[in-house]
């Protein structure tokens, strides 16, 4: 014998709730509507499923046995309403993103954990890959946000771009390192020191090149390279050379005291750190959510930053 879902359903409210009415205003249903459920339901399986007479109503053993059933399609019914709501205003759902290694690991991924303290429910898948590669992931439906630092976009891409943090470069270095004793910091006084490149593929190493061209160098010192933004921090700590980096990003490693900026202005490219989405994609109630946190995240940082920036003392 098939069953009706919601003839269960019924049944169930007004065994849980002990009455017609009580049950009925549990399922926002008309008491008269849900009475003749039950009488229909007693006819088709030609057993009674409460026992006359007795109020409260008392359910019979069948009686209990099918509310049972009921029950647990209500509890999913339930869930499955809750998870909608949750899903429709951005509480649940998948959010997946790719960006740039360095802005990832020192910016993006503490974000993350800071979103998902008000937003339990949503899961983050995060990728690594710089703008080709995340540009063809958009295309491609593999992530949701990109977030990497971008020059200009090529027209009619089809990407939509916000840009979150303006572009900054400066030269790290360790926080003991002997050019900070100088009082007067010369672009040729780089040169004496070996240098860490940025991962290949990255914008920095283009960057690295042609700060160290302008700065008069014949060849270009490389000890170490292809690290993640860990292994070139550790390198850094350990040793005298000086790399390229986004002031974001060393600012995001200020309280561990390890690395910092050369007080030294150095040109830099007009790039932006943006967030990237396809133009055509569905909006996710919950990529919406992660989104908006995001800039409003760095909308703050842009302040903290700033006054970071402006409290070097920069030389010419």
């Amino acid at each position: 014998m098939k069953f009706d879902e919601r003839h269960l359903i019924q049944l169930a409210a007004v065994v849980k709730t002990g009455g017609v009415t009580e049950g009925s205003a549990m399922l926002g249903l008309a008491q008269p509507a849900v009475s003749r459920t039950l009488s229909l339901l007693e006819k088709r399986i030609g057993e009674p499923l409460f026992v006359k007479g007795r109020r409260p109503l008392q359910p019979t053993p069948l009686g209990i046995a099918l509310a049972e059933h009921g029950l647990a399609m209500l509890a999913a019914s339930r869930k499955a309403s809750d998870l909608m709501e949750s899903f429709r205003v951005g509480k649940s759902g998948v959010v997946r993103v790719g960006g740039s290694p360095f802005f990832m690991d020192s910016l993006i991924a503490g974000m993350c954990a800071e979103f998902q303290a008000t937003h339990p429910d949503v899961r983050i898948d995060q990728s690594y890959g710089y703008f080709p590669d995340l540009r063809a992931a958009l295309k491609s439906d593999q992530i949701d946000l990109a977030i990497c630092p971008i020059d200009i976009l090529d027209e009619g891409s089809g990407l939509a771009f916000q840009q979150i943090l303006p572009g900054r470069n400066v030269i790290a270095c360790r926080v003991t390192h002997p050019l900070l004793l100088k009082r007067r910091l010369q672009p040729s006084h780089l040169l004496d020191y070996a240098w860490v490149a940025p991962p290949p593929g990255s914008p920095l190493l283009a960057d690295l090149r042609a700060l160290l061209l302008s700065f008069g160098a014949t060849e270009i010192r490389i000890r170490y390279s292809g690290g993640s933004l860990a292994s070139v921090v550790n390198y850094l700590k350990a040793a005298d050379a000086l790399t390229v980096m986004p002031h974001s990003v060393v600012f995001a490693q200020r309280k561990e005291k390890a690395i910092t900026v050369l007080p030294i202005n150095i040109p830099h490219p007009d790039r932006a750190l943006a967030i990237l989405r396809r133009v055509d994609a569905a909006r996710s109630p919950a990529v919406e959510q992660f989104a908006s946190f995001v800039r409003s995240s760095f909308n703050d940082l842009k302040h903290l930053i700033k006054r970071h920036e402006e409290a070097v003392v920069w030389g010419n």
